[in-house]
């Protein structure tokens, strides 16, 4: 075996080894397991997620980036479920004849992302594939016993509460394509890096297990997310477009659009956010306002949960038809 070209288990020694950071429960990457010992009072919290070149990630797109969306998707699970996250499995799947300094720049990235966000690599599985490149994570984490909330408990009269701004993920997408026009360039940057490096709501994950009725993270789309805790939870959700909110460079491509309630469904519909949306009891959504902004992500509401089934979406107190809800899988 060359030099330059190292096989599969003096690439996990050299590159994947030292993202355990000597965890006794990853065994050194030596195993076919981790081993973890139980907590007293938690549950552990485990997601997995996937990304797939060409679905989730584009051609081309720097592979430290990558590995660091690979893991901050992840960890947005764990945030809607308020589970703090403590480690990950990893499995990656290398196009034949991927440079060793590629796999390099992507540990790379993943190192960095660890160190940000207090977590390390505990096992996995590396292998080739004649298909495009793939990564997979399962992300762990714990949570007071019993207070990770489900999609299934919204009640009607709950608040729908949903954080951050949406939309950007989609813009971003069409960005990072090159296919937005009439933004600035630094707006533009903004969108196409917030695609890439979509931001898990970590500081809110307290509040989302105190409070939070059913929580999800919005990947799907807004109103596509919505429908899944609608369906999970027996209930209605009202939405109102015109408060679900949005940063300052999607309000500025919103004031070039012709039809601001299709433009408002493009971004409620498109995906990629990352947010946590979740209903909270009526009596509490002051407490989750005042204690989002004090973690420094604030949350809106956005709408209410009823009797029935399905997403409702209004604009100014108007029906909107909806046509397409989001993302769907295969």
């Amino acid at each position: 075996m060359s030099a330059d070209l190292p096989d599969e288990f003096e690439t996990i020694a050299r590159l994947f080894r030292p993202l355990a950071e000597g965890d006794p429960a990853a065994r050194g990457l030596l195993d076919d397991a981790a081993v973890l010992p139980g907590r007293g009072g938690h549950d552990l919290v485990l997601s997995k997620d996937a990304l797939v070149e060409g679905v989730h990630f584009l051609h081309g797109d720097p592979i430290d980036l990558v590995a660091r969306k690979l893991l901050r998707v992840n960890l947005s699970d764990l945030a809607a479920k308020g589970a703090e996250p403590f480690g990950y499995l990893l499995v990656t799947a290398w196009p034949n004849g991927t440079s060793f300094a590629s796999k390099e720049r992507f540990a790379a990235g993943l190192a960095e992302d660890q160190r940000a966000f207090g977590v390390r690599l505990l096992g996995g599985d590396t292998v080739s594939t004649p298909g495009p490149l793939t990564f997979s994570v399962t992300a762990l984490g714990w949570v007071p016993h019993g207070r990770a909330p489900a999609r299934s408990g919204a009640r009607p009269g709950d608040v729908v509460v949903v954080s951050g701004s949406i939309g950007d993920g989609w813009l971003g997408l069409r960005a990072a394509r090159g296919e937005l026009h009439g933004l600035e360039a630094a707006r533009l940057e903004a969108l196409a890096r917030h695609y890439r490096l979509p931001e898990p709501r970590l500081p809110l994950l307290k509040l989302v297990r105190e409070a939070a009725t059913a929580s999800l993270d919005v990947s799907d789309g807004l109103i596509a997310d919505l429908g899944h805790i609608a369906a999970a939870s027996g209930v209605a959700i009202d939405v109102e477009l015109d408060r679900v909110p949005v940063s300052r460079a999607a309000r500025a491509w919103l004031d070039n659009r012709t039809d601001p309630v299709v433009s408002r469904l493009d971004l409620a519909t498109g995906g990629d956010d990352y947010e946590i949306a979740c209903t909270v009891r009526h009596d509490q959504l002051d407490l989750v306002l005042k204690g989002a902004e004090r973690a420094g992500v604030p949350m809106h509401a956005i709408g209410r949960v009823t009797a029935g089934q399905g997403v409702r979406v209004t604009f100014e107190g108007d029906p909107v038809p909806v046509d397409r809800t989001g993302w769907k899988h295969g």
